[in-house]
């Protein structure tokens, strides 16, 4: 008999200080950008001062710790390169956090719940040999945030390396849909269409955020993501952050039964967890709104308000499906 299939997060965000040795950073640079941090601090249950330093080991053993007494079993942590011009120069004076993957792999060997994620601009010279080190350690998984690192997966010099990707049966995590947090270079890079050139290499992928809308006036591509379903059977998408009052939004869109087959749990730790956004949206009732706030752990809450909306059991586990047929 197979072993039983793990519930899995697929989005959980590693930020550190440098502090462990790790190579991590992050920038607070406005009023707006440091009160969010200290939201998202807080909001996981840190002390404000691992702002100031020690946030490397302070934020993973708060994380391990949550997978632990939390109903899920494992997490997939991301790193986070930086933005590159199409050429490969690399455009560091616009970057806000930074996340080695040699750290989050070394993560993964310490924490049996992580399940690590590189982040490798394809831009960079040493983007395949970066690639095969990546591979050659086991990350199944890699994360890019298109607009905000400004990768146009149209062009065709990439082809190469999404080639490798799907050869090595690599996962691609891609942020799609609107962003807020960080630098958009182009937020035409997050239409779902562009992920076509990827798939077409023959790499899964997985379209985070559905796709749908962050800010007010972004443009809504979670129905040509749907659309999209029936002519790729490797393309998937995340419900990721759609506890939070700006993308609940897209719960309408992905939360019907014929849709539901190709969504993946994730949380995008350590964004802010509420049920405010999807309670005002309809699809949360108040009782159960009012009930799971009271849960501290940040990722528990997020699962049982996505049991709560409806999310089938199927939709925690699929991401570890999904792994294991890639490793077949």
């Amino acid at each position: 008999m197979g072993q039983s299939l793990r519930k899995v997060d697929c989005h959980v965000h590693i930020v550190g200080d440098g502090s462990s040795g790790s190579g991590a950073w992050f920038e607070l640079p406005t009023p707006y950008k440091r009160l969010l941090g200290r939201m998202m601090i807080r909001g996981i249950g840190l002390e404000q001062s691992t702002l100031q330093w020690g946030l490397d080991a302070a934020y993973v053993e708060n994380l391990a710790k949550q997978v632990r007494e939390s109903d899920l079993d494992a997490v997939v942590v991301l790193a986070q390169d930086i933005a590159y011009r199409a050429d490969g120069i690399a455009l560091e004076d616009d970057a806000q956090f930074y996340v080695p993957n040699g750290y989050v792999s070394e993560l993964a060997k310490k924490y049996a719940e992580f399940i690590p994620a590189c982040s490798i601009h394809p831009a960079r010279l040493d983007a395949m040999d970066e690639l095969e080190r990546c591979i050659e350690a086991g990350m199944p998984v890699l994360k890019l945030l298109p607009n905000c690192l400004n990768i146009d997966y149209d062009d065709e010099r990439y082809l190469p390396f999404w080639e490798r990707m799907a050869e090595a049966g690599m996962v691609l995590l891609s942020h799609t849909g609107g962003e807020m947090t960080v630098k958009v270079y182009d937020p035409n890079y997050g239409d779902p269409k562009k992920l076509k050139s990827v798939l077409e290499c023959g790499v899964t992928v997985i379209a985070a955020h559905s796709a749908g809308r962050s800010g007010l006036f972004d443009p809504d591509w979670t129905e040509d993501l749907i659309q999209m379903f029936s002519v790729y059977p490797r393309l998937y998408a995340d419900n990721s952050a759609l506890c939070s009052p700006n993308r609940a939004r897209t719960l309408k869109h992905i939360l019907p039964a014929e849709v539901q087959g190709r969504i993946l749990h994730g949380s995008d730790y350590p964004v802010p967890i509420s049920g405010l956004g999807p309670w005002a949206c309809g699809h949360l009732e108040w009782r159960d709104w009012f009930r799971i706030a009271r849960e501290k752990n940040v990722l528990q809450r997020d699962y049982l308000y996505k049991r709560a909306m409806g999310f089938g059991s199927d939709c925690f586990t699929r991401f570890d499906s999904i792994l294991r047929q890639a490793s077949i």
